[in-house]
């Protein structure tokens, strides 16, 4: 049975946790997992940058060299990258790195994709940042991934990738896939679409129309209109709706905004990065707000 399987049905508590600056060095992050997974923490994402915010030349992290780490201190956590930024990584790359991961960590892997945060991790590389040439990379990209987890010979023709009869081996130990979850801004609906299809969708912060922090109405809203994609479509099986929460420092207030998340649909609350690697060692200490 994977990790996956096994987990059960109830609302699930991350930890949003940065890469950069005071975080970057390796031992900040791995003492980080070690006390979440100490205190009860469900799951911990790691940040996926290339340079710092807004392009800034401060030191970062690889997340994968560190989940690898992370991995062999842990027993329970789930670990995952929030979000991969697919659209410039190479597709089989990461299907190696996961499936690596996932056996590793005895199958706790969740594999979070998006566009990408920030488009100086394009630019400034010489690689496009139009959304649009994102958006089919990724799509394509996860084409791909899907078809090398499954462990026999693949191929692929799309537009910017193309396989021969490859089978990458060994499998992950989750089937039929490493739970993998989209990145989606509400109410943009083409990203959810694409979610749907997954096994769940990573909600971005912020409302893209109003640019305040997200709601239980607007994930009530995600919940409704990703039940009726999948329904249209005929998947069925469990479906995550992460959503990020900002730290209170009244635990009741707490507990009451991942209760209000919790009642509307969402299944992980993943709490965002404070301000310092201290705060942040403070808050994983507090344990989740169940």
């Amino acid at each position: 049975m994977s990790q996956r399987d096994a987990e059960p049905p109830r609302l699930r508590y991350g930890l949003d946790v940065a890469t950069q600056g005071e975080w970057s060095h390796p031992g900040t992050l791995v003492e980080l997992a070690v006390e979440a997974e100490k205190a009860g923490w469900d799951g911990l994402f790691l940040w996926d940058l290339l340079l710092g915010e807004a392009g800034a030349a401060v030191p970062v992290a690889d997340p994968w060299v560190v989940l690898g780490a992370i991995a062999e201190r842990t027993e329970r956590i789930r670990l995952g990258v929030a979000v991969v930024a697919l659209p410039r990584r190479r597709p089989w790359i990461v299907a190696r790195q996961i499936a690596t991961l996932d056996h590793l960590s005895g199958g706790r892997v969740t594999f979070a994709a998006g566009l990408g945060w920030q488009a100086e991790d394009f630019a400034r590389f010489g690689e496009d940042p139009d959304p649009r040439v994102r958006a089919q990379l990724l799509d394509e990209g996860l084409g791909v991934i899907a078809g090398l987890w499954r462990g026999g010979p693949f191929s692929y023709a799309g537009s910017h990738h193309r396989l021969t009869d490859v089978t990458l081996l060994p499998a992950p130990v989750q089937t039929p896939r490493p739970t993998t979850w989209l990145a989606a801004g509400w109410p943009r609906r083409a990203p959810l679409r694409r979610a749907a299809r997954w096994d769940g969708v990573l909600l971005m912060t912020e409302h893209q129309e109003r640019h305040g922090l997200l709601n239980p109405d607007d994930v009530r809203q995600v919940r409704d209109e990703a039940r009726a994609i999948r329904a249209a479509a005929g998947l069925t099986g469990p479906f995550d709706i992460a959503v990020n929460v900002e730290s209170l420092a009244d635990p009741e207030a707490m507990r009451a905004q991942v209760r209000a998340f919790g009642d509307a649909g969402a299944t992980w609350a993943i709490e965002l990065t404070p301000e310092t690697p201290q705060d942040h060692l403070a808050l994983v200490r507090r344990g989740p707000p169940a």
